[in-house]
């Protein structure tokens, strides 16, 4: 079933031609992973599904993007509903200054999602959903900045789940990790598609290789090549996608 469905997508930063005529299908509860070399798009795309692009002066964006047979470019979208239920994961991990708890209990309060009275159930069932509420029980009040790089970033997808948003983009999640919190995160994502549709850039084939059921190989802003994992890593299609796998260039 389509989470996500692009036609023919454009995206101009000014007079730079970003995104060229991008289509394809993404669907629920399963890992799509965007690989290519860098500046080919692949985060612009990922930011164009909760309109983040919308934050950068000259962006111009013509084509389709559906959200469960919705477009998000409709004059009826509330932004702040989308980007509820399209939550973001950064490169690096970004867990707000504050208590390991009000991080995670921030955007239920924000969009009053959850009374007082819940919140502490809320932030156990997300905290446990990225296993780490064994490990932090004890601490909720210390401050999130004395978490490791991956608990934060584990952090940062336990204060997204909370706010119960349909698809999770990650953006490069992981390479600001070492390889066995890359691990970690990795097996964090295959229980998670169980509910989540997740989208995710790397630079990692391996990663892409390991975790995906879908992969997109992007080259200067075109989508050359869309399908399932071991057909895109065994079989390629298209002459660029089998250079770029094999590793002659990028």
């Amino acid at each position: 079933m389509s989470k996500i469905h692009v036609q023919d997508l454009n995206l101009y930063y000014s007079s730079f031609h970003a995104l060229k005529d991008v289509s394809m299908n993404i669907e629920a509860c399963r890992i799509t992973s965007m690989i290519g070399p860098s500046g080919c798009g692949k985060s612009t795309l990922l930011r164009v599904f909760n309109r983040m692009n919308d934050l950068i002066d000259g962006v111009r964006i013509e084509g389709e993007v559906l959200i469960d047979g919705k477009n998000i470019f409709g004059r009826d979208i509330l932004l702040s509903e989308l980007r509820k239920r399209i939550g973001m994961v950064f490169q690096r991990p970004n867990p707000f200054p504050i208590s390991i708890f009000e991080n995670v209990a921030y955007g239920p309060r924000v969009h009053g999602l959850a009374k007082s009275k819940d919140l502490e159930g809320l932030v156990e069932r997300c905290l446990s959903a990225v296993e780490l509420w064994e490990v932090l029980k004890d601490k909720l009040h210390h401050s999130a900045l004395s978490l490791s790089g991956e608990q934060q970033q584990r952090l940062c997808i336990a204060r997204l789940l909370a706010i119960e948003p349909d698809v999770l983009l990650m953006d490069e999640p992981c390479s600001a990790l070492d390889p066995i919190a890359t691990a970690k995160i990795e097996e964090l994502c295959f229980q998670l598609k169980e509910r989540y549709t997740i989208v995710i850039v790397t630079h990692n084939m391996q990663q892409a290789a390991r975790i995906s059921d879908d992969v997109g190989f992007m080259l200067l802003g075109e989508l050359v090549e869309f399908g399932q994992t071991d057909k895109i890593f065994t079989n390629p299609v298209d002459q660029r996608t089998n250079d770029y796998i094999s590793g002659r260039f990028g």
